[in-house]
């Protein structure tokens, strides 16, 4: 008989189905208290933020679970850590009851300049040792693990020597962190470069994840845009139902950043997740969108 894949590794509860919380929602959430599992926060958007964000920051994190997704840790950049930074991140965490705080497996600038896009690195034996000394830091600052997503990229280094799947499975068993498995990021990135998507799944120590994201593309013709600006692709939620089989379940977010419709349509993915955890599962009670 096969045996059930493995919980993750702090055992961090299983939150379900989840949207990120964006602006266009605040409304509609306040009013409405949708059934929904939990809600992702993205961290720059509540640091130094007071005023209507703040309040209905409060008002989520007094009815919902949240975690917190991040886009300036820069955490393969060769600049110094900025603690000033990690410290706001911490506060907020405290502040919301954040379950957990991710960011991704990139840099966003050098000499002190934000390009404000994530940025690939390049995957050698060098990269990835400076990659978990900073990530060591990081947890050791902010007193509990970093999660860390696996990007969209466009392009490979020439001097990379490690396939993505392998350097997270070495980053986050070597530095004891958690992966935020994007399951849209990695068919994305398998379009554009052209490696096995489910190799790359396979590969993934399922211990090491406590959540996923699910999100829309943008179709190129040439390469896939990681936009967030559409409906889950049809091999998408292909890759998720493998990835469920391999990892078992973990909350699962639903991202739509760009072009964003009314709730309902952002609430009718997540329900189609759940859906699909469902059918290949049976029933979870502990669960409760609907």
């Amino acid at each position: 008989m096969k045996q059930p894949p493995p919980r993750n590794r702090w055992g961090f509860p299983e939150l379900g189905f989840g949207v990120g919380l964006r602006a266009p929602h605040f409304s509609h959430i306040l009013e409405k208290r949708p059934e929904v599992d939990f809600f992702e926060i993205l961290t720059e958007n509540h640091l130094d933020t007071g005023g209507r964000p703040a309040e209905v920051l409060d008002e989520v994190a007094a009815h919902w679970p949240v975690v917190m997704h991040g886009v300036s840790l820069s955490i393969g950049s060769t600049d110094p850590l900025d603690f000033d930074y990690l410290a706001k991140v911490r506060d907020l965490a405290a502040r919301a009851g954040a379950l957990w705080i991710s960011d991704h497996l990139c840099w966003t600038g050098v000499l002190g300049r934000n390009t404000h896009d994530l940025l690939p690195l390049p995957l050698t034996d060098e990269s990835l040792r400076h990659v978990i000394d900073r990530v060591r830091l990081v947890q050791e600052f902010l007193e509990r693990p970093l999660m860390l997503e696996n990007p969209s990229t466009y392009l490979e280094f020439a001097s990379s020597t490690i396939p993505e799947w392998e350097f997270l499975a070495r980053l986050t068993e070597e530095a004891d962190c958690g992966l935020l498995l994007d399951v849209n990021n990695v068919h994305v990135s398998a379009t554009n470069h052209g490696f096995d998507p489910y190799e790359y799944i396979r590969a993934i120590p399922a211990e090491r994840v406590p959540q996923f994201h699910l999100a829309g593309f943008t179709d190129k013709g040439t390469h896939l845009l990681d936009t967030h600006s559409d409906h889950v692709h049809a091999r998408v939620w292909d890759l998720y139902e493998a990835t469920l089989e391999h990892v078992g379940h973990r909350a699962t977010l639903l991202e739509w950043d760009a072009d964003i419709p009314p709730f309902e349509v952002v609430h009718a993915e997540v329900l189609e997740a759940r859906r699909r955890w469902l059918t290949r599962d049976g029933s979870r009670e502990q669960h409760h969108v609907s």
